[in-house]
């Protein structure tokens, strides 16, 4: 069930990023025939990813875009059972419930030459449930 909730939300990630997108004809040049110019600016995906999905949307997003990639690494990372969401002692459950323990400690927070980048894609899991 994690599974499939998961590759809902990602595919919902790709098609939300896809509605902001430019219209293209299919005639017309995609972004992997024309490599950007340095008129338009660097593009940065600064992304979360717990289990992995929404890394695999980072990494399709900064290869479409050539985009440099910054990974948020939580300074003590998940492990299963903090991501279990259905046991209500998990961490993700304490975070969830718990405004308070949201704010995580990371490994690196600065991206070097931010003032470099014009674009930034910011992705994370959004985690809804109901028991």
């Amino acid at each position: 069930m994690k599974k499939i909730i998961s590759l809902f939300m990602a595919l919902g990630m790709v098609l939300s990023l896809a509605a902001c997108s430019t219209n293209q004809s299919p005639s017309e040049s995609t972004p992997e025939e024309q490599p950007p110019t340095d008129e338009a600016g660097k593009t940065l995906v600064v992304y979360y990813s717990a289990t992995g999905n929404t890394e695999n949307v980072a990494n399709y997003i900064a290869t479409a875009t050539d985009g440099d990639l910054f990974e948020l690494e939580p300074a003590e990372p998940y492990s299963d059972a903090d991501l279990n969401w259905t046991d209500d002692n998990s961490r993700v459950v304490r975070e969830h419930d718990n405004p308070d323990e949201r704010d995580i400690a990371l490994v690196k927070s600065t991206v070097e030459n931010w003032d470099e980048y014009d674009t930034i894609f910011i992705g994370y899991p959004k985690m809804e449930y109901s028991l």
